[in-house]
């Protein structure tokens, strides 16, 4: 039987192994050091998952952190990794810990984000390869997922499309046999970095394009608002994606990672719902970021924000507003607590 072992118990990860028990592995999600709460949460209410709203399958072996040792870890066929950006270290001391010897299994990252080392950006597949070396570890196979995934809709079998990248292509057709269902549709892609930097930075643009509503007019009445801010969402989009674009040859993926599942479709979905989008909403009402996730979204995660206060100043550095004025605009709301003013003007 094939073992899969998820580090992280929250949304995703936990939804991910639905698909993976209908792909008929045997399946054991280990939460992390933060996870201690819902995992027993989840162990005293029948299985049932408080974020996802459903019950996990009994055949489901869902562990604490200090339940994991090396028999787990080294049975494990591919880890799955569901995890917070700033986890990514705390991964890969569970990795060092409780692998034998000097080979992993592949990886396969849910995490989305870019951090910075040494000056320089760096994807989060990048950062895990990077540690997991100076931790001694040989042939390193890491693959990345991007795509329009809502966790409560996967979990609940809805047709979903991803895509996997790892820059070796068969390592990513290998992931692709296993894990595809009859509702799990997998693309793949050798643009590990292209795939990386679009399901991260999506997530800036969906608090943008989440503020649609209140940047539409401000003068006039809300009712009018939510009847009218279609033109003004749209338009951000299309900016949005010119700036994925730019951001793409930068970083020196490709473009058609932009146009494809980890770039428009998961913008697509972001900026409809969820997080991102939501704490959006209320800066396009006028309140400043602080404000509102103090008083709205205090326990949420916002992936997008967390990217700004990692990068924000960087880019600042290394590009320029007119060629970026979302970004610009978003970082200036988040990392200096400001009112979104977007120059529309700088539009392409």
């Amino acid at each position: 039987m094939f073992n899969t072992l998820i580090l992280g118990a929250g949304s995703i990860g936990s939804a991910f192994s639905i698909p993976c028990l209908d792909c008929k592995h045997k399946v054991t999600i280990v939460g992390t050091h933060f996870d201690y709460k819902l995992i027993n949460i989840i162990k005293n209410n029948n299985n049932f998952h408080p974020f996802l709203k459903l019950k996990l399958p009994k055949k489901i072996n869902i562990l604490n952190h200090s339940d994991l040792n090396k028999k787990i870890m080294n049975k494990s066929d591919l880890v799955i990794l569901a995890i917070t950006s700033q986890g990514i270290e705390w991964a890969a001391d569970q990795l060092k810990n409780f692998v034998t010897g000097k080979y992993l299994p592949p990886i396969l990252m849910l995490t989305k984000g870019l951090s910075i080392y040494k000056n320089k950006y760096e994807s989060l597949a990048d950062k895990l390869e990077r540690l997991l070396i100076i931790k001694g570890f040989k042939s390193i196979n890491i693959s990345v997922f991007g795509g329009p995934c809502l966790a409560m809709g996967l979990g609940n079998k809805v047709h979903t499309s991803i895509i996997i990248s790892n820059k070796k292509i068969k390592n990513a057709i290998w992931l692709k046999n296993i894990l595809s269902t009859n509702y799990l549709h997998i693309s793949i892609s050798d643009d590990r970095i292209g795939v990386e930097v679009c399901a991260a930075i999506k997530n800036v643009y969906s608090i943008i394009i989440g503020a649609s509503k209140g940047l539409c007019n401000e003068k006039i009445h809300n009712n009018l608002k939510t009847n009218n801010y279609l033109n003004t969402a749209a338009s951000l989009i299309k900016q949005s994606l010119h700036e994925m674009f730019l951001l793409m040859n930068f970083f020196k993926g490709k473009k058609e990672s932009v146009y494809g599942l980890a770039g428009l479709g998961d913008l697509y979905v972001s900026a409809s719902g969820g997080r991102n989008s939501k704490i959006g909403s209320y800066l396009g009402n006028n309140l400043k970021y602080s404000t509102a996730k103090k008083l709205k979204m205090p326990n949420e995660t916002i992936e997008g924000a967390e990217l700004i206060f990692e990068l924000g100043h960087k880019i600042k550095k290394d590009f320029n507003v007119k060629q970026f004025p979302l970004l610009f605009a978003i970082i200036n709301a988040i990392l200096y607590d400001k009112k979104i003013i977007i120059n529309w003007n700088n539009f392409k």
